[in-house]
């Protein structure tokens, strides 16, 4: 019991109580389990916004601040509702995350517009909604906007997001802010818009995005003052500059115990990784002087380190076996509930949610090697790999840590499998904010079809 109450040392929310019962907020998750079923997310509103003052305090230094939260790392209304009253805004991507925030309560002013590939009628959308800024990445995109922008009779207002080509220690497919990236304006490029803006196009903000889970500061400090270069010299052009937008992408510490290697995605120990507080102390020197004299907005996109600690992926044992010397165990939520660890080679700490619930053939206080897998059939479909742990019973229950960021928004139905429940504990209430898919509905939309298009027959020579 104890080696586990050591490895749940920094998972705050969750922590097992003196029966051995890993509680969030005082509730059982094994209770949950039982009520709700399996696979099934489970949130902490608590730890959510107990991160977001964290946040708040760390920049409290910066003459204006807006949080914007990354609506992509989980876009829930109830969570986004959540965030709406503590006053954050969102970084949103398409127009159906636009459309989440406004309907959670979100002003439009308080919205960021980022991505590489914005449809016309996203652009529209966004324009009429008059959010606070739409990040362009290509001149191409730049023009879309003038076209629209003077189609509607408004002012667009844009900020470019610069691709500082800076190397980041994280896993490639998280970095957006590489030389080789797709997202984003080189420097140079960006300069040379600025000197020509099209007609309606208002240029407000300097913005850059390095990527996602990012373990160091100095990525951070270098784009700052990268962003400051830029903002003033553009200001000094003449250009309404409002913003500076540094994005998101601060990590999360997924392995805590002593003994844990990095892994492939960049995750390192607990030590390693810096918090919101970190973050705010090695930029207050390069920033606070700057917002101040260039009169800027610092716009901040956190998402992960907001909500990834925040919640937890509950999932039963099935079945155990042997495999190579080492046991497998066999639950039933997959890459399909969470696709992190199959997509990025991802770690995640998995932990029983009762401690008495192991194997009786098994030693209860001595951990064996074994595999978590899911029940889609790929071999990618692993949960956790050679982790160390007392061999669960069958019907165990076991919790996922640090699942609330990119969990749910990227579950899918593959192998035609209902999309998991989601459950809200806030103030000693566990809610279910969206109840398990039901089987029906993954083919309520499919039908025999009715004609769209069809190939004539060619007339006859001579008619």
């Amino acid at each position: 019991m104890s080696a586990h109450r050591t490895a749940l040392e920094g998972f705050e929310p969750f922590e097992y109580d003196a029966q051995g019962r890993l509680r969030c907020q005082g509730l059982a998750l094994d209770e949950l389990a039982e009520r709700v079923g399996t696979p099934l997310y489970v949130y902490s509103a608590g730890a959510l916004l107990e991160r977001v003052q964290r946040y708040k305090a760390a920049f409290a230094w910066a003459p204006r601040l807006l949080l914007c939260y990354a609506v992509k790392a989980n876009g829930h209304l109830a969570l986004l509702r959540l965030l709406a009253r503590e006053g954050l805004g969102a970084d949103v991507v398409s127009r159906g995350e636009l459309e989440r925030a406004l309907r959670a309560g979100i002003p439009p002013e308080r919205v960021v517009f980022a991505g590489v590939g914005k449809r016309p009628d996203e652009l529209e959308r966004a324009l009429r909604a008059r959010i606070y800024q739409l990040n362009v990445e290509s001149a191409e995109e730049l023009s879309a906007i003038a076209a629209i922008a003077a189609r509607l009779g408004v002012e667009a207002p844009v900020a470019f997001r610069v691709n500082l080509a800076l190397e980041l220690e994280t896993h490639p497919h998280l970095a957006t802010g590489t030389a080789s990236s797709h997202f984003g304006l080189p420097l140079d490029e960006a300069r040379a818009l600025a000197r020509s803006l099209p007609e309606g196009v208002r240029l407000v903000g300097v913005h850059t995005h390095l990527g996602s889970q990012i373990t160091r500061l100095e990525p951070f400090v270098e784009a700052a003052q990268a962003l400051i270069e830029l903002a003033e010299a553009l200001k000094a052009q003449g250009h309404p500059l409002r913003a500076l937008d540094l994005g998101g992408g601060l990590g999360v510490a997924y392995r805590r115990s002593k003994d844990s290697k990095d892994s492939k995605d960049g995750m390192k120990q607990e030590g390693a990784v810096p918090g919101p507080e970190e973050l705010g102390a090695a930029l207050r020197p390069v920033l606070q002087g700057a917002l101040e004299e260039l009169e800027l907005t610092l716009v901040l996109e956190p998402g992960r380190s907001l909500i990834a600690p925040a919640g937890a992926l509950l999932t039963r044992v099935l079945y155990r076996k042997r495999v190579g010397g080492r046991w497998v165990v066999v639950v039933d939520a997959g890459m399909t509930e969470l696709l992190r660890p199959a997509l990025y080679g991802a770690h995640h700490e998995i932990v029983p949610t009762r401690l008495d619930a192991v194997a009786p053939s098994a030693s209860p206080t001595e951990p064996v090697e074994l595999d978590v897998v899911g029940p889609v059939c790929e071999s990618g479909d692993v949960l956790g790999r050679r982790l160390r742990m007392p061999l669960p019973e069958r019907g165990a229950v076991l919790a996922v840590l640090d699942a609330g960021a990119y969990g749910f928004v990227m579950s899918s139905n593959y192998n035609a499998r209902p999309r998991p429940a989601e459950v809200l504990i806030d103030k000693g209430e566990a809610r279910l904010i969206r109840p398990r898919e039901p089987l029906e509905r993954l083919w309520a939309d499919e039908t025999n079809g009715r004609p769209i298009l069809r190939l004539e027959s060619p007339k006859p020579e001579g008619s």
